[in-house]
C-alpha cells in the first residue's frame, strides 16, 4: 500500500470501530479488505451468507476472518435481506455488498417493508484519491442516477457535499461539468450548470461553492484555468465533478483509474445508512477505500 495513501486513510479512522454487513460474503477481495479494514482499527464486520462457502474462500486464500461474525443464510438473496435488517436493527452501521448482483442489494435497502430507504434520492458517489498529487476528487453520478435533470442534479450535489463534508471538506467546490465553458441554449448541460450557480448564489443550495459551466481541464487544472484566463472560486480547484450523464462519468473514472494513479473508492449515499457496491473486479485496496469512505458517514 502506498505510504501516502495510508497516511490519508488512517486520518479516516473513526473513533469507534464501525460494524459493516456484508451480503453474500463469499469473495476473496472482499475479506482481504474487511482483513485490512479490522486491522487499522476502521471495522468489525458480519459475514451474511452460506457459512461454508464463506470459510472455504477464507481457507483457499489465507485469509483469517476468525475476528468476523457469520450468519449463516441459505442464499445470495436472503443473506441481502439480513444484511440490510442488521442496520435496521441497529446491529451495523454500514452495508457492503458481497458476491451479488448491484440491483438485488439495492432492492433489499429499498424494500419499503423491511429496507433503509430514506427521504431522498440514492446517488452514488466516488471519491478518488491521487497519493502523487495528494489530492481527493469526488464524483457524480458514475454509477446509478443515469441521465440526472436539474431537479436530480441538485439532489447529487447535496448528496455529494454530505459526503465532502464528513471527510473533512468544510466548503467543496462543485463543477457541474460540460463541453464548454459558456452558456448555450443548445447545451442543456451548460444551461443546469449556469442554474446551480445561480441556486448557489442566492442560498438555494449551501454548504458548497458552485461554479459553471465549466469544462473539465479548468475544474480540475490550475494551469488550464490560467492559461484559458478562468479565474472563479472552482477553477482549478474543484472538489466535486458533477456530471451531466452516466456515460461521461463512468467513462472518466475509469480513464482515470486505468491510466493515472488514481485509487478508487465509493458508497452509494441516500439510504439510512451507507452502502458500499464496488465491482467484484476492483481490487481490494479499492474495496478498503470504500470501506474507509462508509466510515467517514
Amino acid at each position: 500500500m502506498n505510504s501516502e495513501f495510508e497516511k490519508m486513510l488512517c486520518v479516516m479512522r473513526p473513533e469507534t470501530r464501525r460494524v459493516v454487513s456484508v451480503a453474500n460474503a463469499i469473495d476473496a477481495n472482499v475479506l482481504r479488505s474487511l482483513v485490512m479494514a479490522y486491522k487499522m482499527g476502521f471495522i468489525n464486520a458480519i459475514l451474511c451468507g452460506n457459512q461454508d462457502d464463506i470459510k472455504s474462500v477464507a481457507n483457499n486464500n489465507d485469509i483469517d476472518i476468525s475476528n468476523f461474525e457469520i450468519v449463516h443464510c441459505d442464499d445470495e438473496l436472503s443473506a441481502a435481506a439480513v444484511a440490510v435488517s442488521l442496520v435496521r436493527d441497529g446491529r451495523a452501521d454500514i452495508v457492503m455488498k458481497g458476491l451479488i448482483h448491484t440491483a438485488d442489494i439495492l432492492r433489499a435497502v429499498l424494500n419499503r417493508e423491511n429496507g433503509i430507504r430514506g427521504d431522498g434520492i440514492l446517488s452514488h458517489v466516488s471519491v478518488l484519491y491521487s497519493p502523487s498529487l495528494n489530492r481527493r476528487l469526488f464524483l457524480t453520478d458514475i454509477a446509478m442516477v443515469m441521465y440526472p435533470d436539474l431537479e436530480k442534479k441538485i439532489q447529487l450535489i447535496k448528496n455529494a457535499v454530505n459526503v465532502a463534508h464528513h471527510m473533512g471538506i468544510k466548503n467543496p467546490r462543485v463543477a457541474p461539468l460540460c463541453a464548454v465553458e459558456t452558456l448555450n441554449p443548445a447545451m442543456q448541460a451548460t444551461v443546469d450548470a449556469a442554474a446551480l450557480h445561480e441556486m448557489n448564489l442566492r442560498g438555494e443550495i449551501s454548504g458548497c461553492i458552485i461554479g459553471g459551466p465549466t469544462s473539465f481541464d479548468i475544474a480540475v487544472s490550475p494551469d488550464a484555468a490560467r492559461a484559458k484566463n478562468a479565474s472563479g472560486p472552482i477553477h482549478g480547484n474543484a472538489d466535486i465533478l458533477l456530471f451531466d450523464n452516466i456515460e461521461a462519468g463512468n467513462n472518466t473514472i475509469k480513464a482515470m483509474v486505468q491510466f493515472g494513479d488514481w485509487i478508487f473508492g465509493g458508497i452509494v449515499i441516500g439510504a439510512r445508512a451507507p452502502v458500499i457496491v464496488n465491482s467484484r473486479s476492483d481490487s481490494d485496496i479499492s474495496k478498503l477505500f470504500s470501506i474507509c469512505c462508509a466510515c467517514s458517514m
